[in-house]
């Protein structure tokens, strides 16, 4: 499936891609004490960011995967020093949660231990998880009660990172917390909203996802049952089946005034909604959840994007809510289906066209419709920037190839594929 007048490009073409947009990554590093590195989110900000979301936990494996990739030692020697400056980070942040906070920090600098034997990379992810565990409340460790500010991500964080029992206590309370539906059970994403969303960044399908992993790993079928109950909800809420699936964002819908009610990336639309399909599939051995990622497959490749249809609709290049989310899902599907190699082209092809190169590498401007201009400032993280954008067109690189699909890193709601037999 080829869009009409794109342009594909090969994979040499988008491996210099990645490279340019490696190197303009290196050069926004800032140094930090011990001889560190650390990224702020944006070139103009002043102060660094540690993050999983928009900070530097979130672009360490991209230089992983880059090692992964070209064998070249020097992305991993700025992983390890990026991780220094992660490790020295831990004890100071006030936030728990997997993708703000210090959970995120564990899983990456657990990773970097894995990956490269760096023993004070595993210490400082062992400080971390007892610093999480002790500030515990007995139901939750802030306002944020879902996968990226929540609960379920410091759940999933921490069976990743090696404490299950820390995964298991973080999730338990949603079986006293569930609120009953008429096809199954919600939850509020935070302290006092009406709206319960229902995705997988900020909702129902994360939280799922959550219960869904630690469940199958610890012998826990209570917290399958739930996962399974919850995923049942948002299911019900349908409108685009049998052939494709599009639920909405939220219900009432949340920020009407700022949000509109369907999207199709990884934070609030299909794209996202087929991985927890995805895990649903392996943790259950059930064909239902393949049909429904298929149906959402359907939906994100018959929605027009990426093209930029209406101000507002695709205007976001990143992993959270752009186009690498939806290469992610698509090489995915290339790598367990073969059945997303056009589609996949048609991704890489606009994110190679809107990328800004130039002597200090590439980079990419997401777009603000209702700003004069609209280009904004091309950031260096995982979700709206160079970070989560390189990162998938290596993968894609590799699998155009036919090498091993998987990655150097798994992120952590992102089911993994086998390699190719």
């Amino acid at each position: 499936m080829t869009a009409p007048g794109t342009t594909l490009v090969t994979a040499d073409e988008v491996e210099d891609l990645a490279v340019d947009g490696l190197r303009w990554l290196t050069g926004t590093a800032r140094e930090t004490p011990g001889g560190g590195l650390a990224w702020p989110t944006k070139p103009s900000d002043e102060a660094v960011e540690q993050m999983l979301y928009d900070g530097t936990a979130g672009i360490v494996p991209v230089f992983l995967e880059a090692w992964h990739h070209f064998g070249d030692d020097a992305y991993a020697d700025t992983a390890l020093r990026a991780a220094r400056s992660l490790a020295s980070s831990v004890d100071g942040l006030e936030d728990d949660s997997l993708y703000f906070g210090r959970t995120g920090l564990a899983l990456v600098l657990r990773a970097v231990h894995d990956a490269l034997g760096d023993t004070a990379a595993g210490e400082a992810a062992d400080r971390a998880l007892r610093l999480v565990r002790s500030r515990f409340d007995g139901t939750r460790w802030g306002e944020l009660f879902e996968l990226m500010g929540g609960n379920a991500g410091i759940g999933l964080g921490a069976l990743l990172a090696g404490d299950p029992d820390l995964a298991v206590l973080a999730v338990e309370p949603y079986l006293r917390t569930a609120e009953r539906t008429p096809n199954g059970v919600h939850w509020p994403h935070r302290t006092g909203v009406e709206a319960r969303l229902h995705h997988v960044s900020h909702g129902t399908l994360g939280i799922a996802l959550a219960l869904a992993r630690v469940g199958a790993a610890t012998g826990r079928g209570d917290l399958l049952d739930l996962a399974l109950s919850a995923a049942a909800d948002v299911v019900s809420r349908d409108s685009a089946g049998p052939d494709g699936f599009l639920a909405p964002h939220s219900t009432p819908q949340y920020l009407p005034d700022l949000i509109d009610p369907v999207s199709y990336g990884w934070c609030h639309g299909p794209a996202g909604d087929a991985q927890l399909f995805r895990t649903l599939r392996d943790v259950t051995s059930d064909a239902v959840w393949t049909a429904l990622a298929d149906r959402c497959w359907h939906t994100v490749t018959h929605s027009g994007l990426p093209r930029r249809l209406r101000p507002g609709f695709w205007d976001n290049n990143g992993r959270c809510c752009g186009t690498a989310g939806v290469l992610a899902l698509a090489c995915d599907r290339l790598a367990e289906q073969r059945d997303a190699s056009g589609f996949a082209g048609v991704l890489v092809a606009d994110l190679t066209a809107r990328a800004t190169r130039d002597a200090d590498g590439a980079r990419w401007s997401n777009v603000d419709f209702r700003s004069t201009p609209g280009d904004l400032e091309p950031r260096t993280g995982w979700a709206m920037g160079g970070a989560g954008i390189v990162r998938e067109l290596l993968r894609h690189v590799r699998l155009t190839r036919g090498g091993d699909p998987r990655y150097a890193f798994t992120w952590p709601d992102q089911p993994q594929v086998s390699a190719p037999a």
